[in-house]
């Protein structure tokens, strides 16, 4: 077992609010958003003749914002659960973007993520209304990012 997973697991004994579920996708979320959304992409300076472990290495060092992890949560929960996705998500007691917010700085505080200077936990405060993205206005996203995780 990896240190992450006893951390992870460690982490959802002692606090239960969320269950281990909710924590795994955030971090499937993140790496949607750095594989599928482009925002672990590098310039082209950064091309070296091995091309595989840069892209790897500037995906790893790519640091999203709040707002952008929340978007990338709302489009791979979309995209893996369809019309369920808001379902889902409470299943899980993650009501708001700001119980994102939470669970990421629960696993900063875990030592599972790590966060910059300028990150705060308000920086997940109401980015979308749930009711708003996964029921009046639900759109489907694009399905073929999520197939590349696949």
């Amino acid at each position: 077992m990896s240190d992450e997973s006893t951390s992870l697991m460690q982490l959802v004994r002692t606090d239960e609010r969320y269950p281990i579920e909710a924590y795994l996708f955030v971090r499937e979320a993140l790496a949607f958003a750095a594989d599928s959304m482009e925002l672990g992409s590098c310039s082209e300076a950064s091309f070296t003749e091995d091309l595989e472990s840069t892209l790897q290495q500037s995906r790893r060092e790519r640091h999203l914002t709040g707002q952008e992890l929340c978007e990338a949560s709302r489009e791979y929960a979309i995209n893996q659960y369809g019309f369920l996705a808001k379902v889902v998500l409470n299943q899980w007691r993650i009501y708001a973007t700001q119980d994102f917010g939470e669970i990421v700085y629960r696993m900063i505080n875990a030592g599972i993520m790590k966060k910059s200077s300028r990150d705060r936990k308000s920086h997940f405060d109401d980015v979308y209304d749930f009711d708003a993205v996964f029921q009046e206005n639900f759109e489907m996203c694009d399905v073929s990012a999520a197939r590349k995780l696949n």
